[in-house]
């Protein structure tokens, strides 16, 4: 791509951004502040936020690493954000990838570009908007790792579109759903552990994490990686990419739409028809875990089977919980790296 053509790029996304504050009131940056607000620590961690149209959306996104080498896209969860990848993206890029970590829908500096668009949060929405960051950056193939929401829409990306994945690091391995299996009772203490999920189907549990997120996402931080002992400034680097506008809106058709509780939209029923057969991952791929994981995840002989290419499992020892790429980044960032030779 030229230098005209990726100037003329970030004008238009730029044009996108500030036309969306001013429909909804929110406030316009200062001149010369980027319109993510991203703090010293972000760019210093993982390189200036970005924009770009993308799809329904403008994708705030942190790149760094060299522009020629292999591409990486890393994928966050809920209730997290790109810091999760703090120190995972400079050890990539140290080693020669092109690091690309946005924020999904309904995170951070990520806007919708039309007031009119369902704020949906659905699995395939998800994944589609990963597909469309790679065409708008104009990128062919990417390994793809995440944990979390991010897992399952890497794990979706390379089921669906194994041509774009190079390979894939998923944490918790395959996750794939679908709202018929989201309908059939788990044993007990299965379902205890999915408090929140049902706290959202409720009026009442949207009520309160409109009203309490910021409480709720720490609580969730704190019972999912029970011995991370993690920083406030650690946490509030993350909790300001809750306060995006259809945050609230996202997670709570997500995990609605999980158990049948919420229709998704008609434009991914074809894909989430072929997801609701569970497609297996051919590509080349590492599934990782924690040995202290405290969130609900598979056991990871499972999943096995559902891995038909080259693959590998490794359980990371030390206490480590949920967060797998901010407990043990070293970890994260190796098996991306071997994923990314398994394909070679």
């Amino acid at each position: 791509m030229c230098v005209n053509m990726i100037i003329q790029s970030q004008k238009i996304s730029l044009l996108a951004v500030l036309l969306y504050c001013l429909s909804t009131g929110l406030a316009l940056p200062a001149k010369g502040q980027e319109l993510s607000g991203s703090s010293k620590e972000t760019v210093e961690a993982l390189g200036r936020i970005r924009h770009i149209n993308a799809g329904v959306l403008n994708v705030g996104y942190a790149e760094s690493g060299p522009a020629e080498g292999p591409a990486v896209i890393l994928l966050h969860g809920w209730p997290y954000d790109i810091h999760s990848f703090s120190s995972v993206a400079p050890i990539l890029a140290r080693k020669g990838f092109r690091v690309i970590v946005p924020y999904l829908r309904g995170f951070g500096s990520t806007v919708f570009l039309s007031a009119r668009t369902f704020r949906n949060g659905q699995q395939s929405a998800l994944a589609v908007d990963v597909i469309e960051l790679m065409d708008a950056l104009q990128i062919r193939k990417a390994v793809i790792g995440g944990f979390d929401w991010g897992a399952r829409t890497a794990d979706i990306v390379a089921a669906l579109w194994p041509e774009r994945c190079i390979a894939l690091v998923s944490v918790s391995g395959y996750l794939i759903g679908s709202p018929e299996a989201g309908k059939k009772p788990l044993l007990p203490e299965a379902e205890q552990a999915w408090w929140y999920q049902f706290y959202f189907a409720t009026k009442r549990g949207e009520t309160g994490y409109r009203t309490n997120r910021i409480a709720m996402a720490k609580l969730i931080w704190q019972n999912a990686s029970p011995h991370w002992k993690f920083s406030d400034s650690t946490f509030n680097l993350s909790a300001r990419s809750f306060e995006n506008k259809d945050h609230v809106d996202i997670v709570i058709h997500n995990y609605r739409w999980r158990i049948g509780a919420a229709k998704g939209e008609s434009r991914y029923a074809g894909l989430e028809k072929r997801l609701k057969n569970f497609p297996v991952i051919s590509v080349p791929a590492i599934s990782i875990e924690g040995d202290d994981n405290g969130a609900p995840h598979p056991d990871p002989k499972s999943y096995a089977r559902m891995f038909t290419g080259r693959y590998m499992h490794r359980t990371v020892l030390g206490g480590i919980g949920h967060n797998l790429p901010s407990e043990a980044p070293e970890a994260f960032a190796q098996a991306v790296s071997d994923a990314y030779m398994m394909a070679q």
